[in-house]
């Protein structure tokens, strides 16, 4: 067997030990409720397929090396009218019949890797408009205003829709580890509410492939799988790429855990918010179950508008958290500017400590060490940010669980069980740290995740755990988790004490000459460009961050000299000069020449500095770095293009009650969208604007998409064809 073979096991032939990297969507096979064809293009002849699909199909002689046209009814025309779609990430729908074939077929279609067309038949389910129910869970998932009210009404909505015994809304965290946040149960089955389940129970192949094909399901656990034939695909001589193949083979490992769960058929539906896998909606019955194409695609929809709520919880959240950041940081520069006591109005108000639910926070810069609250002692504190400083360079640290990061700190449990630091400087040693004190509690898992396993050949002994009763693990050491909106908090208001500090600092460059050299010092540290001039017009000093930004034949001596920096050279003198003559503050946006780009934005923020009422000392001119805000704009214009060209559809000509119920629908999704929106764009965290919108935008595209195929289905199901 190759290193390779060994490293990425085929489908079917991994065990415990390299189950992540099985190739399942390579799977070879398909699930014996419907049939598999691969076409070539253009003339449409079938040249690979399940080995049921002569017989599913009615054709005695199989059906390689027929065309559609061959097998004749009307699904040649239908798979020729989307031929020209891209069909990558969402399959197209048809219905159809064939000759021979007394039942209707549903049918998806859609090109994988490799080149040609997959398409997949199914029996049609019974004829239906499912605009009323959708209508109805939209406007429950939008009026959610909690994520414990939406997880609630998600499993209720897909309870009610798909009709599975068991359905559950799992959440992942930052470990991968799932735990049940809601849960819909016949009254006879066992609660799985709240438990945890291990990262290990679904493999990274599988998140991968959850998050391309957005729902999956298996009709009956104990199928017998149908090979596809030949084993190879003649248009790529590779392996068929299964990935969006909805009649897909599942891995042998998971088709024995479910047994050992007791599961008979299951349909999962994925839930992706800002580009990640968040979790899932788990429907579990205990007999074989199919579920119709028109059911799967409500189920698809649905869950991407669940998706899209969970965006926009997560961000007013955030930005709830963000207004109190910045109530905080105009307190610290009303300090500076009347007593400079700028550290009282971060320590002496304790929602700074508040704000992260910590139980202690310490500011360490200039050797030394301002703390509130229960915090380690002043030489560990010097210790942590030691170890801190060896840590890769990054916005923020969190860990929950300090001790295991390094045992040296097992001491401190009673206070520091885990903490989030924020570094104010590049200098080091200079953190402004949040403590959070152990909180031993009990983790309830279903099933011992830790159990030993052995490893056979027999898919039978392949399974993670034999049991799934609730196992209870008492964990000790550890804080609660900082969550994403910790960080996104710690970061701002690190970055808030950076600027004040900064600000701090280029005061004391003016007013104490006597400590210049170890205050250019800390200035110089200073991620963010400085420019400190004198009360004469000269420049006293600029920092690294400023330096770099300067192109090196244009370093400049005085202010005036400065002028030729800013795009707008006449605009910026007439600023200098209010601020020189009447001491008036300049607030603003301007384009700088930069070293490495043509112009590059910048907000400035530039001051003037008295020793006295009368008497100037000089100014200081604070640069930020505005791509990253420019970047969400753009986004935001993106995104207001991609809602206006939806809002048109709205417009188009109503020929039927269900293209205006379907229209509502549209209506309703869009509204979602722009809620979601609109918190995000609340969001002051800019770096994660262009990524949450794109995720919502691609969310607005792919559920257009779903609730065109269910209108599809509503204007053209006949009686008939049920």
């Amino acid at each position: 067997m190759s290193d390779h073979a060994a490293a990425n096991p085929a489908f079917g032939r991994a065990d415990l030990s390299n189950c992540e990297r099985e190739q399942i969507h390579l799977a070879g096979s398909i699930q014996p409720n419907g049939a598999l064809l691969l076409l070539r293009e253009p003339d449409l002849v079938v040249v690979q397929s399940s080995a049921n699909a002569g017989s599913f199909l009615g054709c005695r002689d199989g059906v390689i090396g027929a065309s559609l046209a061959d097998l004749g009814g009307d699904l040649e025309p239908l798979v020729r009218s989307h031929a020209h779609e891209r069909l990558d990430a969402i399959p197209a729908a048809v219905r159809c019949r064939v000759d021979g074939l007394d039942a209707a077929l549903d049918g998806t279609l859609h090109r994988p890797a490799g080149g040609g067309l997959i398409l997949e038949l199914e029996i049609a389910g019974p004829a239906s408009d499912l605009s009323g129910p959708v209508c109805d869970a939209l406007s429950r998932i939008s009026a959610s205003n909690s994520l414990d009210a939406l997880c609630g009404e998600a499993a209720a909505i897909f309870k009610e829709l798909a009709g599975y015994d068991r359905v559950m809304v799992y959440r992942f965290d930052e470990d991968g580890h799932g735990e049940v946040l809601a849960e819909r149960r016949e009254a006879h089955l066992e609660a799985y509410l709240g438990n945890r389940y291990p990262a290990s129970d679904i493999p990274q192949m599988a998140r991968r492939l959850y998050m391309r094909n957005r729902v999956r399901v298996l009709v009956d656990v104990a199928y017998a799988p149908v090979p596809l034939t030949p084993a190879l695909s003649p248009i790529s001589g590779a392996e068929l790429d299964m990935s969006l193949c909805c009649l897909r083979s599942m891995s042998p490992i998971h088709i024995q855990y479910l047994k050992n769960m007791g599961v008979s058929a299951t349909l999962v539906a994925s839930l992706l918010v800002g580009g990640r896998l968040w979790g899932l909606i788990a429907c579990h019955h205990y007999s074989a179950r199919q579920s119709p194409y028109q059911t799967r695609v409500a189920c698809e929809l649905l869950a991407e508008a669940v998706s899209t709520r969970i965006a926009a919880l997560e961000s007013f959240a955030q930005s709830y958290a963000e207004l109190s950041v910045r109530r905080l940081e105009q307190r610290m520069v009303e300090a500076v500017s009347t007593n400079g006591d700028w550290e009282g109005a971060l320590f002496d108000d304790t929602q700074a400590m508040q704000s992260l639910k910590a139980g202690g926070i310490a500011l360490l810069r200039d050797g030394e060490a301002v703390t509130a609250g229960e915090v380690p002692g002043t030489q560990q504190l010097r210790e942590i940010a030691a170890w801190l400083d060896a840590q890769p360079r990054a916005p923020v640290h969190a860990t929950a669980s300090l001790p295991s990061e390094d045992p040296k700190f097992a001491a401190l449990t009673e206070v520091a069980a885990g903490l989030i630091a924020a570094p104010i400087s590049a200098a080091p040693g200079e953190y402004l740290i949040w403590f959070r004190p152990e909180r031993v509690r009990t983790l309830t898992w279903g099933g011992n995740p830790f159990k030993a396993v052995e490893i056979g050949d027999d898919p039978s002994q392949l399974s993670p755990r034999q049991s799934f009763a609730k196992w209870y693990q008492v964990v000790e050491g550890t804080c609660d988790p900082w969550s994403d909106c910790d960080k996104s908090t710690a970061r701002l208001i690190g970055e808030s004490v950076a600027d004040v500090i900064q600000q701090f600092r280029s005061v004391r460059v003016l007013i104490a000459k006597q400590q210049l050299e170890q205050i250019k010092a800390a200035v110089r540290h200073c991620d963010q460009p400085v420019v400190i001039v004198t009360a004469a017009g000269e420049i006293l000093q600029t920092n690294a961050a400023f330096d770099g930004l300067v192109p090196q034949d244009r370093a400049a001596a005085t202010i005036t000299d400065m002028l030729g920096l800013f795009s707008d050279p006449a605009e910026a003198g007439r600023q200098i000069e209010a601020l020189r003559e009447q001491g008036r503050p300049w607030r603003g946006e301007v384009l700088l020449d930069t070293a490495d780009e043509d112009r590059r934005p910048f907000r400035i923020r530039a001051d003037p500095v008295l020793s006295t009422p009368n008497q100037l000392l000089g100014f200081v001119f604070l640069f930020n770095d505005l791509r990253e805000r420019k970047a969400a704009d753009e986004a935001r214009q993106r995104f207001q293009v991609e809602v206006l060209g939806r809002h048109r559809m709205l417009s188009l000509p109503l020929d039927t009650a269900q293209d205006l119920r379907y229209r509502d629908l549209l209506n309703s999704l869009l509204g979602n969208a722009q809620l979601a929106a609109l918190e995000i764009t609340e969001n002051l965290d800019m770096a994660r604007v262009p990524e949450m919108l794109e995720s919502v935008q691609s969310s607005v595209s792919r559920t257009t998409e779903l609730l065109e195929h269910l209108k599809w289905y509503a204007n053209h199901i006949g009686p008939h064809q049920g």
